[in-house]
Formats: C-alpha cells, sequence, structure tokens
C-alpha cells in the first residue's frame, strides 16, 4: 500500500493505470496484430477489487477530498463487478462489428474511473470533474460505431443535454460555495445544520439545481428524454454498461450528498423527490408497455428501476439507505446480463434487437433462452431471484418512513412491468422464427460471463443476508 495519505485513491490508481496500459497497448500494436487488451482491464479491476477488501472498515482519506469509507468501498465493488462483467461480454461484440479494442477498452476504463470517483468523492468540485470524466467517455463510447447513424444520433443528444445538465449541476455548486463558503461535503453539512431555509432562500436555488444534474445521470423523470435513444443507438453492450455503471455512480454520488451535507433540509427536499419517484415509476412502466425494441423497452425499464430507488432515497431510514446500495448491486448484475444477451445476439448488418428477433430463441440458443428468462424475471420482481428481494427492501423502508403511497405505486408498477417482461419469455419459447437469418453461436467467454451474473442473481436473492448486513454496514459510517 501507499502512504496513508494516498491510500483512498489506490482503487481509482489500479484503474487509472489499466486505462493508460490499454492505450499504450493500441498505439504499440502492429498492423493486423491481435494483442489481449481487455486482459490488460481484468488485471486493473482485479487490483482495485484487492485494494478495496484491504480498505475496508479503515476509513481513509486522500487529502480530504477522496474518502475510502465502507459505503465509497462497496459502490466501488459494485462498478468493479460491473466493469469486469462488461469486458467479458465485450470480446465477442468487438471482434464482431470491428470496433477498435484499445480505444473502447481505454474508454470504459477511465470511465470506471469517474465513476470510482464520483462514489468517494467529498468534495463537490471533484464529485463535477468525476461527472466529467465519466460522461465524456460514455458519450464517446455511445458513437463508437462511427459509420452507424443511430449510432452518431444517439451520442449527439446524448452528449448536448448531458452539457446542459452539467451546467445545472456546476450552478449548484457556485451557489452551494457561496452560501457556505466550502464545496467540501463534511464542512457543507456542519455549516447547514445550525442553518434554516428561511435564513437564506439561496440553499432553495442550490438544492434544485443539484437535484436536476444528479436527476438527468439517473434518468429520472422529466429529465429521461435522452434515455430511450440513447439507448437504442448505442452499442448494446455500451448501453448496458451506462445503465448500470452510471446509475451506481450516480446515485452513489446522490445519496451522499443528500442524505449526508443536504440531509438537515431533507424535509424541503423529500416531497419533491417523492414526487419525481412516483412520476419515474409510472412513466418507466406505462411507457415500457409499449415498446417492441428490447432496448428501448429496457431503456423504460431503466427509468422505472431508477424511481425504486428514488423510494430508499425519500424513505431515508436505516432500512432504506441499506437498500440503496444492495439494489444497485442487484440491477447492476442484472441488467448488464440482459443487455449482455442482446449484444452476443446481435450481428454486424442486423442489431437483433427487436422483439420478433427473440421467437424460437428457445429452438435455437436453449441455454441462452434460459438464462435471459432469469435475467428478466428478476428485473419483473419474481422471487427467488435477487429483484425480488431487492424490491421488497425498497418497499418496506417506504412503509418503514410512513410512505405508504409511494409504496402502493411501486408495487403496482412492479406488477404491470411484469408484462412487457413476460412478453419475451413468450416470444421466446411460444413462438415461431419464419424466415428470419439465424442467430450468431455465443462464444464461450461470454457464456461464462452470463454463467457467473446468474449464479449472483440466484445467490443473492436466496441468500441475501450476507450481502444485506455488508450494505448496511456500508452505510453506518457514513449517514
Amino acid at each position: 500500500m501507499f502512504n496513508s495519505a494516498f491510500d483512498a485513491i489506490v482503487p481509482l490508481l489500479c484503474v487509472t493505470l489499466a486505462a493508460l496500459a490499454s492505450m499504450s497497448a493500441e498505439a504499440f500494436r502492429g498492423k493486423g496484430e491481435r494483442m489481449p487488451i481487455g486482459g490488460l482491464g481484468i488485471v486493473g479491476l482485479a487490483g482495485a477489487a484487492v485494494s478495496c477488501v484491504l480498505l475496508w472498515n479503515r476509513n481513509t482519506s486522500s487529502f480530504g477530498v477522496i474518502v475510502a469509507d465502507n459505503f465509497g468501498l462497496f459502490v466501488t465493488m459494485t462498478l468493479i463487478i460491473v466493469g469486469l462483467l462488461t469486458i467479458m461480454f465485450s470480446s465477442q461484440v468487438l471482434d464482431l462489428h470491428d470496433l477498435p479494442r484499445g480505444e473502447y477498452y481505454t474508454l470504459v476504463l477511465f470511465a470506471i474511473a469517474g465513476m470510482i470517483m464520483m462514489a468517494t468523492a467529498n468534495d463537490l468540485l471533484v464529485l463535477f470533474i468525476a461527472l466529467e470524466i465519466m460522461s465524456l467517455a460514455v458519450y464517446v463510447l455511445t458513437g463508437i460505431r462511427r459509420d452507424d447513424q443511430r449510432s452518431s444520433e444517439a451520442a449527439f443528444k446524448y452528449f448536448l443535454l448531458g452539457a446542459f445538465s452539467s451546467a445545472f449541476f456546476l450552478y449548484g455548486i457556485a451557489f452551494t460555495y457561496g452560501v457556505t463558503g466550502s464545496t467540501r461535503l463534511d464542512r457543507v453539512g456542519t455549516f447547514l445544520a445550525a442553518q434554516s431555509m428561511a435564513d437564506n432562500p439561496l440553499l432553495l436555488v442550490a438544492l434544485g439545481l443539484l437535484l436536476v444534474g444528479f436527476a438527468f445521470k439517473i434518468s429520472a423523470v422529466p429529465f429521461h428524454m435522452w434515455t430511450p435513444d440513447a439507448y437504442e443507438g448505442a452499442p448494446a453492450i455500451v448501453t448496458g454498461f451506462m445503465s448500470t455503471g452510471v446509475k451506481a455512480a450516480a446515485f452513489a454520488a446522490f445519496a451522499r450528498v443528500f442524505l449526508s451535507a443536504f440531509e438537515p433540509f431533507s424535509a424541503d427536499w423529500a416531497p419533491v423527490v417523492w414526487v419525481i419517484a412516483a412520476a419515474t415509476m409510472i412513466l418507466g412502466t406505462v411507457v415500457g408497455v409499449a415498446q417492441s425494441n428490447l432496448k428501448r423497452m429496457l431503456a423504460y425499464s431503466s427509468i422505472a428501476h431508477g424511481g425504486y430507488l428514488l423510494v430508499g432515497l425519500v424513505a431515508a431510514n436505516q432500512v432504506g439507505k441499506a437498500a440503496i446500495l444492495f439494489y444497485l448491486l442487484a440491477y447492476a448484475v442484472t441488467n448488464l446480463a440482459a443487455f449482455g444477451v442482446i449484444a452476443m445476439l446481435g450481428a454486424r448488418d442486423r442489431a437483433n434487437d427487436e422483439l420478433r428477433d427473440y421467437a424460437g430463441l428457445w429452438q435455437s440458443h436453449p441455454a441462452l433462452a434460459a438464462l435471459m428468462t432469469v435475467c428478466l424475471l428478476s428485473l419483473g420482481g419474481i422471487p427467488p431471484t435477487v429483484g425480488f428481494i431487492g424490491k421488497w427492501y425498497i418497499f418496506s423502508a417506504a412503509v418503514g418512513s410512513g410512505y405508504y403511497g409511494l409504496a402502493i405505486i411501486g408495487v403496482l408498477t412492479s406488477v404491470i412491468s411484469v408484462f412487457f417482461y413476460l412478453r419475451v419469455v413468450v416470444m421466446m419459447y411460444m413462438a415461431e422464427r419464419d424466415g428470419a437469418p439465424a442467430l450468431p453461436r455465443v462464444g464461450a467467454v461470454g457464456m461464462t460471463a452470463l454463467a457467473i451474473a446468474i449464479f449472483a442473481i440466484f445467490y443473492l436473492g436466496i441468500l441475501p443476508t450476507a450481502v444485506l448486513d455488508l450494505a448496511a454496514a456500508s452505510i453506518s459510517t457514513i449517514f
């Protein structure tokens, strides 16, 4: 380990060095030469995972702006899992679409570095820098298929709206600094604990601007407009990566800022977040029912799941806070596996992401159909999958804090969402594949990644106690 002043940045450093190594490997690769660049990313992520284990319970800080508390380390481990699964799913996809391997892996690793920085930032300016590192990498990944018009359009829309949201977030930081005299979250929290909203109404402006910035990144209504187009236009594996990693990092930062620094004013922001959570769950579910494209359907599903996570944020009790961490892990594993299936079934000239493309999948790819079924049932919250446990604890937290209306909306939207997940299952098992081109075979590495994800879905669904206890212990270090 490094000197104690630098311990907190070791996981971030491991991923950043792996990104630099991937970029260098691409630069020095001979024409036509194949290099295991993805392996460099796996080594870097493994190093970050080991450092997280060694830093656990130490609560170290690097100059007060990066903190390696258990909360940040739990989210970092979730992001490492997202990164590892993404790299494993990508090996077949990159060859299929002839994408630049070095550029792709470098961008994925830099995005993960930004996500880790977001999860562990204790300063609003550092949080903004992390947000931009992550965002810029994901913008480029969205449009990495330069010859695809839909991909370029998706990247442009994502970038344009992302720039607006970044401006809102930066103005929120400026107002926070103007009121409190600091951007350090611990100092902001100490200052606000002695204030009231009546003393300085500019606090309301700062809260509103920061809320808009976070709401965009988690695809909350009414800042969700970019999500369906960006998810549909990006390569499927990139869509899976940004629907899980970006959401996990953004929610970690959201929780740290609003449940720690701005917790004294929870009575002012909680009703607003209540409305956003309800609208997000309803819109994501209702519009998702009408989709025939799987990527757009999962985009609206992602919006709805963001609403479920906001329920835990509104509840803000110990169960709700721990449930946020557990749900982020559950959703990341499940959704990334579902997008992994879509990515590996895509062909160079055909995305195979329409509902009709999955007709008769049971006959041609029985194992893949079974694995996809598990992912969809978990997203719908069907026991004994991890999706059921995650929703159970989120809604229990809402009931425990007296938010019965929000819990009822969550349960009803979950029931409705099962309909569009089961549409895919019915198509795979009960429809005939007439005249459509044969789907490609799936490689061993991709199937291994799927098997790992499915094992996690069942393990966390049947034996969730150890991870839930870990999440609860992680929350107690900062809230």
